[in-house]
């Protein structure tokens, strides 16, 4: 039985080794990870996610969903610490990348195509710096995953994958508010996977159920016990109004005096960009205080930048087209850049010390990492190995990362292998139209209101993935076509001035379409 076992285990390795390799060097930088930043990364907005829940500190959870919090935080630190959170972070990494490969064999990708698709996931150096901070991003991608992961695992998901798929992907939501887009594409592939109409209704409908369910669990507890209102969110005014400020002509818009001093003149949109216009203490947004005469208050501006918003979008939205258009395609750029306005890229990548925020996360006082860690159940002082984390930084500015046109090339292939595959490889185009579906809900759902390089990590799981289906419907369309030609026979040859037979007519009607 031993022996059985080792032999197994040696077949695998010899199959896979070349994937064995890339998931050892992924586990080695993780390693490096874990050892240079102690006991984890901290964030402007981790102390959301680790105090938000907690009676006199919900104020700070109020502008994004907290599933993190609920799902990972809260239970993990009553018995370890930030570390064990980092760690189990990493490991999610690695089971996504180990997910996706052995998703794209059993689904017919060959070995070194699938290899070459997870290596994004396994090395890109923004994606180890994710998975060491104190943030969401890597259990929404883990969710995105699973999601996409069990409605994929059969060419026709029975309805057991797709109750599990729709749970999973529908509770990415609370973790990041655009997974709501997911519900779309989602449903889109059940509905076209599924065998006859009534499966179709049914499948749908159990997604949809499924779906809805943590998101709408989510909302009765942010009404009941946190007392937000019944929603995911209380940010989506603001960043209406951060969107359309950004993009609008302040000149040529028609709205009323009160709301005027809201749109920002054309330096200082420029300057601020879309996250400074929301949360910048420079945003007129912030600046602005109206009052009531009548009354002697402070008129509250949201509703006039609620107003001002839906105004730029009646009378401008090809320049807030326009304004998105730009954003999502800087994810397609060969290097990573901080265009002006964007949210620094420093933020996202290693630091040689520990790096801290002013008036967030500090070195001394009351708002102090060494402080937030011992109140998130310790972990000691923040601590850096400096040889360790140059070598990171080295790594990835000189070469660690994904480059845009790798994701161009995904979200390329894998629209084609939607329209290549149809008629002659259904399930791969299915896959294709699932993956690329997600890929743009989530990427293009966070560019509606943002662009920031912490907003495109779900392309790393999504769009090479996308890509390996799309080549490989391409192949097989190709090769469907080419065999159908030699299938093709030539037919008898008619002397001249006689017609064909009546023989070589009905050979002719007997060729396959």
């Amino acid at each position: 039985m031993k022996g059985e076992a080792v032999r197994t285990a040696t077949g695998l390795l010899r199959r896979h080794w070349v994937f064995g390799l890339l998931l050892a060097a992924g586990l080695m930088l993780r390693v490096f990870v874990q050892v240079s930043y102690q006991p984890a990364l901290l964030f402007i907005d981790s102390v959301k996610y680790l105090f938000g829940t907690q009676t006199g500190t919900t104020a700070v959870g109020a502008y994004d969903p907290i599933g993190y919090t609920l799902l990972v935080l809260a239970p993990l630190t009553k018995v370890a610490d930030l570390a064990c959170a980092a760690l189990l972070q990493h490991l999610a990494g690695l089971a996504m990348a180990a997910g996706l490969y052995v998703l794209m064999l059993r689904r017919g990708v060959t070995r070194w195509l699938a290899t070459v698709a997870v290596a994004p996931a396994l090395l890109d150096a923004y994606q180890l710096n994710a998975e060491q901070t104190i943030m969401p991003d890597v259990l929404f991608e883990a969710l995105l995953v699973a999601g996409i992961a069990l409605l994929l695992w059969r060419p026709r998901p029975g309805l057991v994958l797709v109750i599990l798929g729709g749970l999973a992907l529908g509770a990415s939501a609370p973790v990041r508010q655009v997974g709501e887009a997911l519900i779309a594409p989602a449903l889109v592939y059940v509905v076209a996977a599924a065998p006859g109409w009534r499966r179709r209704v049914l499948h749908g409908a159990v997604l949809t159920v499924c779906f809805a369910l943590p998101v709408v669990g989510y909302m009765t507890y942010s009404a009941v016990i946190l007392q937000y209102g019944f929603e995911l969110s209380n940010m989506g005014s603001a960043y209406l109004y951060g969107r359309t400020a950004h993009a609008a002509d302040c000149a040529t818009l028609k709205i009323t005096a009160i709301e005027q001093p809201l749109c920002p003149s054309a330096p200082v949109s420029a300057a601020l960009g879309v996250d400074g216009l929301v949360n910048a203490q420079a945003s007129p947004r912030v600046l602005y205080e109206p009052v009531d005469v009548y009354r002697g208050k402070l008129i509250d501006t949201m509703p006039l930048q609620r107003a001002l918003g839906y105004s730029v979008l009646r009378q401008q939205p090809v320049r807030v087209a326009g304004d998105i258009a730009r954003d999502a395609v800087k994810l397609f750029a060969l290097t990573r850049n901080t265009a002006q306005g964007d949210t620094p890229v420093t933020r996202w990548q290693f630091q040689t010390s520990y790096p801290y925020y002013p008036a967030a996360i500090a070195r001394h006082g009351p708002n102090s990492a060494s402080r937030i860690f011992s109140l998130a159940g310790g972990g000691g002082n923040p601590r850096v190995n400096a040889t360790a984390a140059t070598a990171l930084r080295y790594y990835q500015l000189h070469g660690g990362y994904t480059p845009g046109p790798v994701f161009l090339l995904g979200l390329l292939a894998g629209t084609a292998g939607i329209f290549a595959g149809w008629r002659r490889d259904r399930g791969h185009a299915l896959a294709c139209l699932l993956i690329i579906g997600c890929a743009v809900s989530v990427l293009l759902g966070a560019d509606l209101y943002e662009f920031s390089w912490r907003y495109q990590l779900p392309a790393l799981v999504t769009l090479p993935v996308a890509g390996a289906f799309g080549v490989t419907a391409l192949v097989r369309a190709a090769r469907a076509r080419r065999h159908q030609a030699e299938a093709i026979p030539a037919g008898p040859v008619a002397e001249p001035g006689h017609p064909p037979n009546d023989l070589a007519i009905t050979g002719s009607e007997q060729v396959p379409s």
